[in-house]
């Protein structure tokens, strides 16, 4: 939502501010300019990219709308799920979780914290590792390190889409220097017709150089940086499981372990150590 509040506001100041010196408004609409900058923006990204990468684009536009579900309260609800898995591992053993983790979507335990059960990069993520442990497959040393690839391969693959916007951002300008040259050309053969008829084909060749600009660094470059803050917030809540899984794995008490998760949060999304403690109480092991 905020992605949109900040278009109306990025689209309202230039209008606005054009519209105060009395610029006519009807001379920024060029549907010719428009089609020739966007049209060939598309091009190069289906050029410069794999099928497979455009059609994730089109995924990511729900997220770019909603902005970053990563926030306090999802933290916190982060915390208080790893807290209850390890209490009753703690009660039991690690084949007391099995069945949960083995399909969290009928668990008891994973149906309480619905903001992470329908993160299911998050969830496989958790419920892999932890069952490599209900396994015995692996040492500890040896599933972190599992997790620390997992987690790298996945920071790659969420800059993917911010890298081919910021390359269609950095298209923009050059198309818009494309459009307005296209623009000129026209006005060229318009040379010996009147002062007003010449007017108006170079005010519309400006105005593709205008859009592309525009584009570029009004709309295109800030939706990168958008996506770009949103995998990074997705990367810590990847390093928040696993510091606590690895903690509890390597002997640490469930409260610890939680509390080296929730250092690993920055400190305007992560839930005050007295507040969480009072969450952490309520919860009972089955």
């Amino acid at each position: 939502m905020l992605v949109i509040v900040g278009l109306l506001i990025v689209l309202g100041s230039v209008i606005g501010g054009y519209l105060m010196v009395d610029g006519p408004l009807g001379v920024l609409v060029q549907p010719s300019e428009l089609l020739v900058i966007v049209g060939a923006c598309i091009g190069t990204v289906v050029i410069g990219s794999p099928m497979k990468l455009v059609s994730h684009i089109f995924k990511q536009i729900p997220v770019i709308l909603k902005g970053s579900p990563y926030n306090k309260d999802s933290f916190a609800e982060l915390l208080k799920l790893q807290y209850e898995v390890y209490v009753n591992v703690k009660k039991g053993s690690w084949l007391a979780v099995e069945p949960d983790v083995s399909n969290p979507e009928s668990s008891s335990i994973f149906s309480k914290y619905p903001v992470f059960l329908s993160n299911h990069h998050a969830r496989d993520f958790f419920c892999d590792a932890t069952m490599m442990l209900v396994n015995g497959a692996a040492q500890v040393e040896e599933i972190e390190m599992a997790m620390e690839a997992e987690l790298e391969t996945h920071h790659e693959e969420g800059a993917i889409v911010p890298g081919i916007i910021n390359k269609a951002s950095d298209s923009m300008p050059g198309l818009g220097i494309v459009a307005a040259v296209l623009g000129i050309v026209v006005t060229m053969q318009h040379i010996d017709g009147p002062p007003e008829e010449i007017g108006h084909h170079v005010a519309a060749a400006l105005v593709g150089t205008f859009l592309g600009l525009l584009f570029s660094y009004g709309m295109l470059g800030p939706i990168a940086t958008n996506l770009e803050k949103i995998v990074h917030d997705e990367s810590k809540y990847f390093a928040c499981i696993k510091a606590g899984l690895i903690a509890f794995a390597n002997g640490a008490a469930p409260a610890t372990a939680v509390e080296f998760a929730r250092r690993t949060i920055f400190s305007f999304d992560r839930p005050s150590s007295a507040d969480l403690d009072k969450q952490l109480r309520e919860i009972k092991p089955r």
